[in-house]
């Protein structure tokens, strides 16, 4: 009985030291590509619009079967541009028609005091309030791409949500495949996106 006991306690106690506390205002998510998966966290209490958006696309599988497809790097940009290294993937294709979906209220990082480091998560967009599906992931710190940056002219920046925490290998794998005039050729394919 007592063996029993402290086998039980035991396991307990591993199982205690294995879990990761949990933020019940973060939301997991998996990105699995042809090259390997990358985990990243969205900020649903920061960001509660942005992240809304992006899981309506996850939960209906819209993500699945797209690609990486752009990048930004120090040697593709015009030389006297603010530089940004990032890649961008989404619905967008030069093949065939993405969904019509809603437009997203943009939420700049004054409002929700997120910055763009290596690493984060953000929405693409044209004039703010436009970003529907297309997002990208930094892969240095770029401040220009918050508010007040120099990387928009209207000054708003981009709408930051998310976090990679697992997986930038991954990233930096994908920013080194080959591309022509910022397009990865051929992209890098998404197999899909899923809440962890």
């Amino acid at each position: 009985m007592l063996k029993r006991i402290i086998v039980l306690v035991a396991g307990c106690l591993l199982m205690a030291c294995n879990s990761r506390p949990t933020n019940s205002h973060t939301i997991e998510i998996e990105i699995k590509t042809a090259e390997g998966t990358i985990i990243a966290e969205l900020y649903a209490d920061k960001a509660p619009k942005s992240v809304k958006a992006f899981l309506a696309i996850v939960d209906q599988g819209l993500y699945k079967r797209t690609g990486f497809y752009r990048i930004l790097s120090t040697d593709n940009q015009p030389s006297n541009a603010p530089k940004a290294e990032l890649v961008q993937g989404g619905l967008w294709s030069s093949t065939k028609k993405r969904p019509d979906l809603p437009t997203i209220p943009h939420e700049s990082t004054r409002q929700t005091g997120l910055t763009h480091t290596a690493g984060t998560l953000s929405f693409a967009r044209q004039e703010p309030g436009t970003a529907s599906s297309e997002f990208f992931i930094t892969l240095s710190d770029l401040p220009g791409f918050d508010f007040g940056g120099e990387n928009n002219a209207d000054g708003q920046g981009y709408a930051a949500f998310g976090k990679v925490i697992s997986g930038m290998d991954i990233v930096r794998k994908i920013y080194r495949k080959p591309e022509t005039d910022q397009y990865f050729d051929p992209p890098v394919l998404i197999l899909d996106i899923q809440r962890h």
